[in-house]
């Protein structure tokens, strides 16, 4: 046993619990830990309760008031505050019979309580916007054979009902579509079914009538009636590359050449290019009557088919597992279109 600087026998220290020691961290100049600035590191659930307390505190700045205002009784509240003075190492008030007042520091750990519950605050209410589909992004991809019509007004729709939801648009033919969707780069994405693959949900959007796309001068492109499917037997035609959308390939091979006699001469990439090789004079197509009507393009004749009509069939495909909220409530509204 010493002695203390007064002669006597020197008291033992206190044998504090490791996280209450009123000078755990404290630094030597006085001020709250955590930085130049002041900031306190971050709490874990159960400070929270002792950090609102203290606002409230340092607000009301008398005991009874404040812990009337938390509906706590006074002394729990008095203890919660000791307790948080302990777990810093500093005093934050100055206590008499009338009240209390912040001390120096005090008064700058009260600013940065009511900075970091404001953060709080604001991460919990992000968190339940995208845990109910209010919040969050949404990765969509459109087909580049199909915009406009209720493909513009399903999107239209969605961002007026959701516009906290950010919609990260991108365009792309059907299979690299698909293997965004397997591959989670995109939440949702237009297609052209039929789709093989397994794990995808798909609903259709709408449906579309294809039309014979006809070289102005061509003998075809003066008739006024529907075009028969014998005429159009080895005639030479251009598509665009079966790999960029196998199902919607085949299923307009079938449905227009459904005998045979599909003469594929040239491919182009996309339905534009395709519409204006069929403008040069030399080949014929079957094209989306949405698509081909919106592009316009000079020197193209566009007639029907004799009935059976064929028609392709656009679609909106996510994971069948998807987490995204926002993929639900833009299912909805499909549903409701």
């Amino acid at each position: 046993m010493g002695t203390s600087p007064t002669g006597g026998p020197a008291r033992p220290e206190r044998a504090w619990p490791e996280r209450d020691r009123p000078d755990r961290d404290m630094p030597a100049h006085g001020r709250p830990p955590g930085g130049p600035a002041g900031r306190q590191p971050a709490p874990d659930g159960g400070d929270l309760r002792r950090w609102r307390y203290f606002v409230v505190l340092a607000e009301e700045l008398h005991f009874t008031r404040a812990a009337a205002r938390l509906r706590i009784a006074q002394p729990a509240l008095s203890q919660q505050i000791r307790a948080l003075e302990r777990q810093l190492g500093v005093t934050l008030l100055h206590r008499d019979s009338h009240g209390c007042t912040l001390t120096g520091v005090g008064a700058q750990v009260a600013g940065e309580a009511r900075r970091l519950l404001a953060e709080v605050d604001a991460a919990t209410a992000r968190i339940r916007d995208l845990v109910g589909g209010r919040g969050g992004r949404l990765r969509l991809a459109y087909t580049r054979s199909a915009r406009g019509g209720r493909v513009d007004a399903l999107v239209a729709r969605f961002r007026a009902a959701h516009p906290e939801v950010e919609v990260v648009p991108e365009t792309g033919w059907t299979a690299p579509n698909v293997t965004g969707l397997l591959t989670g780069r995109l939440d949702v994405a237009f297609v052209r079914p039929p789709l093989p693959e397994a794990g995808l949900t798909c609903r259709t959007v709408d449906r579309e009538e294809l039309l014979f796309a006809v070289p102005a001068g061509h003998p075809l492109a003066a008739g006024r009636g529907r075009v028969r499917r014998a005429e159009v037997v080895d005639l030479p035609a251009v598509m665009w590359p079966r790999e960029n959308g196998p199902g919607m390939f085949d299923r307009t091979i079938a449905q227009v050449w459904p005998d045979g006699g599909f003469h594929l001469v040239r491919q182009e990439p996309d339905d534009e290019q395709l519409l204006r090789a069929v403008a040069d004079g030399d080949v014929v197509a079957a094209v989306p009557a949405g698509r081909a009507r919106a592009l316009k393009v000079p020197g193209v004749r566009l007639r029907r088919f004799t009935a059976p009509v064929p028609t392709v069939d656009v679609a909106l495909a996510w994971r069948t597992d998807t987490a995204n909220p926002a993929v639900r409530r833009l299912a909805a509204l499909l549903a409701a279109l």
